[in-house]
């Protein structure tokens, strides 16, 4: 695989001399010219900012069948698992950090809790940003944010219709219809309903989308825009396998479509969602605009699992981590119903052009206020039985309500500014400040173990760039990202309910990138520390332990990507290379130790070529490779690398005058048996398979 590797590390670096021979094509949203709003400069294009970030647009998603977060990790070597199991929550990775569902997502720019099942069928893209989002969120883990964009009403009037199908029965119908009426107003409505029946047993279900968005132009200066989105899943989730014993089990002895939450008294998990939001923004001058962007949210979440945890075995020994060596496990009850998370963000913004002292400078400036509330009741937590890997051993229901929850609420007010300050048409420095005020409050439902705190921080953010050429650029980055929290007020702890300080991570990053009409590519080394926490002590009886500051994560890295474009294909290509280690611990055992499920050597490839000979068929290709990775946090084992091919086509034909896009496609085509991911969660290990051969159609019809 290192040759791998270096094969697509070369081809990044010498496409700079290949673009030269390629033909000159005119590509629509071509990278170059894209703006990610989640990097914080405005329309700033991808290949003219200081930092790396993704842009997946809907019909790259639509080609690949791509209908959750979880799968863009096929898309980009930066971005992997954590934890991604059918019908649940989607989590991800980048760079090999975790990224926090509640901090680092983003719906247009505003913060959302993404503690749910997001549809991705009202959404024209999906951004990602790698790295330290110090720039971007008051508190955030370190790895980068995610950012969704909604479809918004276009010039252009049409409606379009799909369906499409995946084994074993998996089918949804939907409708993306879009309307002017005048010059003034438009509107966009987005619907879709499936049945889910996956693969993966045990697991049907069902999700629907109804989502509005539309935009009135007041005045030639005032434009509002207006959305909303209601959404639900309800569908068994799917726990993991582990290690049995000490061993870890062949992938190729266990069946993929096994799904350990089978037992009759299982239930969906159900995720009801309403978000909506209404942005106003006013010119001011020609430099100079204002906007004033709400978003609310709310959702409600009934989570229940049959759940396999531990092991107690016949002979009196408990497996704490990971299942018995004969494939048994403890199974329980999990029930928490009627979950409520409530998120209300308000961004009031102003941004302008200037020229002070020969320097042009571009700047946005604002105060982001943000609320959040969650509500749960007492939840189920109970011994069901002993259930066995095979699916087979019955247990039994007990669905009391004999554990407490926890009830949270924060609110922030973060103040920041952003430059770009340009020096010379090659020189330009960016400059980022973000102070953040928070307050947060937690007790259980019963009353219990209140804690409460308020900080302030700020977090900065430094680049400068260089342009070589019109179309090449140098660039070098720092900055801070900041996460906060406080001691469980449980009796164990010295310092119980006391606020930590909050730990500011740090990112240095060096690159080299370019785009063109023809490719957009780049090459970046980038060095990351996150500060952690840990418990030092006993933790067994009252006041055994204290939680503290201690040691760092330490990510270190090398990226290389490439989006080629030519008459009629392209390639878009990604590699990394990690270093993920523990360091700077006062238990000297932990140094030097690697990420659990973070694999070291990644590469991603998606490729696609017209077939002149049949008019609108394109043939399409991909393959990803996740090397090794520890399954234990001590590292003493670890799973295989693995190796998936993907294959699809994708035929545009007229008909009349409508345009029909038919789209076919099989995941994991040699049929691959592997772990796909490790991921360590609430002290045990867990293992998931890859999805086994899945073939999937579409049609899509333009009217």
């Amino acid at each position: 695989m290192k040759s791998l590797l270096a094969a697509a590390a070369g081809l990044v670096c010498g496409t700079a001399a290949f673009a030269q021979t390629l033909p000159t094509v005119s590509v629509s949203g071509r990278s170059v010219d894209t703006p990610v709003s989640v990097g914080g400069f405005g329309d700033t294009p991808i290949a003219k900012l200081p930092m790396q970030a993704t842009v997946l647009n809907s019909e790259r998603l639509n080609d690949l069948g791509i209908s959750s977060l979880a799968g863009i990790t096929t898309l980009d070597a930066s971005l992997s698992d954590a934890y991604n199991s059918q019908g649940y929550v989607s989590y991800l990775k980048i760079r090999g950090f975790d990224l926090d569902n509640r901090f680092n997502y983003r719906r247009d720019g505003l913060p959302i809790n993404a503690e749910t099942a997001l549809p991705l069928g009202n959404k024209s893209a999906l951004e990602v940003l790698k790295g330290t989002s110090g720039i971007q969120a008051g508190t955030s883990a370190p790895g980068g944010l995610v950012n969704m964009i909604v479809k918004r009403p276009l010039a252009t009037d049409f409606t379009s219709l799909s369906l499409g199908y995946s084994e074993r029965g998996t089918v949804e119908a939907g409708l993306d219809w879009n309307h002017r009426f005048g010059p003034v107003f438009g509107l966009r409505v987005n619907a879709s309903a499936a049945h889910l029946d996956p693969q993966l047993r045990d697991a049907k279900g069902e999700r629907h989308l109804l989502a509005m968005a539309g935009d009135w132009l007041l005045s030639p200066d005032t434009r509002v825009e207006a959305e909303f989105e209601l959404n639900r899943q309800s569908q068994p989730s799917q726990p993991g396998f582990s290690l049995l014993g000490n061993t870890l089990p062949d992938p190729k002895a266990i069946d993929p479509r096994i799904n350990l939450n089978n037992q009759a008294w299982s239930q969906p998990v159900v995720f009801d969602n309403q978000t909506a939001s209404v942005r106003v923004q006013q010119r001011l001058s020609a430099d100079w605009r204002a906007q004033a962007h709400l978003g609310v949210q709310r959702l409600t979440t009934d989570d229940r699992l049959a759940y396999p945890f531990g092991c107690s075995a016949a002979d009196g020994t408990y497996y704490a981590d990971r299942y018995c060596p004969n494939g048994d496990f403890d199974m329980y009850d999990f029930r928490s119903e009627n979950e409520r998370r409530n998120s209300d963000a308000l961004d009031l913004s102003l941004a302008g052009k200037f020229v002070t002292a020969g320097l042009r400078h571009d700047i946005n400036t604002g105060v982001l206020l943000t609320r959040f509330k969650s509500r749960f009741q007492r939840q189920a937590y109970n011994w069901a039985g002993t259930g066995n890997i095979s699916g087979q051993v019955p247990t039994t229901a007990d669905p009391s309500l004999t554990d407490e929850n926890t009830l949270r609420d924060e609110r922030s007010t973060e103040l920041y500014v952003r430059d770009a300050i340009r020096f010379s048409e090659q020189w330009q420095a960016w400059l980022g400040l973000r102070h953040t005020r928070l307050h947060r409050d937690s007790v259980r439902t019963d009353g219990s173990r209140a804690t409460g705190y308020a900080q302030g921080f700020t977090t900065p953010w430094l680049g400068i760039s260089y342009a070589l050429s019109a179309q090449h650029m140098l660039y070098a980055s720092w900055g801070q990202g900041v996460q906060s929290e406080v001691v469980p007020n449980r009796s164990r702890y010295r310092n119980a309910g006391q606020a930590l300080a909050a730990l500011k991570s740090e990112q240095f990053e060096f690159g080299l990138k370019a785009g063109s009409n023809t490719v957009d590519w780049s090459v970046n080394w980038f060095d990351v520390k996150q500060p952690l926490w840990r418990d030092i002590g006993a933790c067994s009886a009252a006041n055994s332990c204290v939680r503290q500051a201690d040691g760092e994560a330490h990510h270190r890295g090398l990226e290389a990507q490439a989006d080629l474009k030519w008459t009629g294909g392209g390639l878009l290509v990604s590699a990394m290379k990690l270093r993920a280690r523990r360091q700077g611990s006062i238990d000297a055992s932990l140094n030097g130790l690697k990420k659990e499920n973070v694999p070291e050597t990644t590469l991603k490839l998606q490729a696609r070529q017209a077939i002149a000979a049949l008019p609108g068929l394109q043939l399409q290709a991909g393959l990803v490779y996740e090397g090794p990775r520890p399954v234990l946090p001590d590292n003493s084992l670890s799973i295989p690398g693995w190796t998936r091919l993907d294959a699809g086509a994708r035929l545009d034909q007229t008909w009349g005058r409508q345009l029909l896009t038919w789209r076919v496609g099989v995941d994991n085509l040699t049929n691959r048996r592997a772990w796909k991911e490790s991921p360590y969660q609430y002290e045990h290990s867990y293992l998931y398979p890859l999805a086994p051969r899945t073939w999937r159609a579409s049609l899509e019809i333009q009217l």
